[in-house]
């Protein structure tokens, strides 16, 4: 996983080596193996946590999850930092996501990308952080095309999500997806198997109200080929979009 998501960097020109960068992590297992990831390959993380209040004491129990993992991760790195002596420095965020939803006329998922969005560009200017570095990978890939050709799109719509691009709130500091070249079912067993690092599920992820969930659901039937089929669809629209404007 550490070489592999290294190369991703590198490959995609991420971040510069030492780098300080914003890890957004809810304590779900993508964004923990991501911090996990980051700090092994020795940027300089600061981790962003936002609580949404959606879940009542799940919310709660998130939020402190990511606090004691803050402390606690950075001894279990051979390499040892004074940036980490006090643990990953952290920011956490309490929003009343449904007052904002309904003030604004949007939906919950709507309103609760919007805030945390503007957040982390506050909080990575705040912190010194030049990139935001977020848990996307292979199998939200799949999820985000499959959303984009039901809605109708075209080629900018078969990019997907890409490496790096605008921060979609605020469009300053760039968002980073250094997973985007691995799996979910990889991301579990490098934090079970390899790592031994627990992490949190979220209750609602098989909410099929939502409509990404009902999306991940259907592509739970899929076989692994045919989910990195759509991701590889992705990646050559990715280079072609850019050799045409280059």
């Amino acid at each position: 996983m550490l070489r592999r998501v290294k190369k991703y960097i590198s490959d995609h020109s991420l971040l510069s080596p030492g780098e300080r960068v914003l890890v957004c992590v809810s304590g779900g297992a993508d964004s923990v193996a991501l911090l996990d990831v980051m700090l092994r390959a020795g940027y300089e993380c600061v981790v962003a946590h936002c609580n949404f209040h959606l879940r009542s004491e799940e919310s709660m129990r998130d939020e402190q999850f990511v606090r004691q993992l803050t402390q606690t991760l950075p001894g279990r790195l051979k390499v040892r930092s004074e940036w980490l002596q006090q643990g990953v420095p952290l920011y956490t965020c309490d929003f009343d996501t449904l007052a904002f939803a309904q003030e604004h006329a949007m939906s919950v998922e709507t309103a609760a990308r919007e805030l945390r969005y503007r957040w982390f560009d506050q909080v990575a200017k705040q912190s010194g952080c030049t990139k935001i570095a977020v848990a996307h990978h292979r199998n939200d890939q799949a999820e985000t095309i499959l959303m984009h050709i039901r809605r109708g799109c075209g080629l900018q719509g078969l990019c997907g999500m890409r490496p790096m691009a605008p921060n979609p709130v605020t469009g300053t500091i760039p968002i980073i997806r250094p997973l985007l070249c691995t799996t979910h079912d990889y991301i579990c067993h490098y934090l079970s198997d390899i790592r031994h690092i627990d992490w949190v599920e979220d209750s609602t992820n098989a909410d099929t109200r939502y409509k990404r969930n009902a999306i991940r659901q259907e592509l739970s039937s899929w076989s692994p080929a045919e989910v990195e089929h759509i991701c590889q669809l992705s990646d050559r629209v990715q280079e072609i979009l850019v050799t045409t404007h280059s």
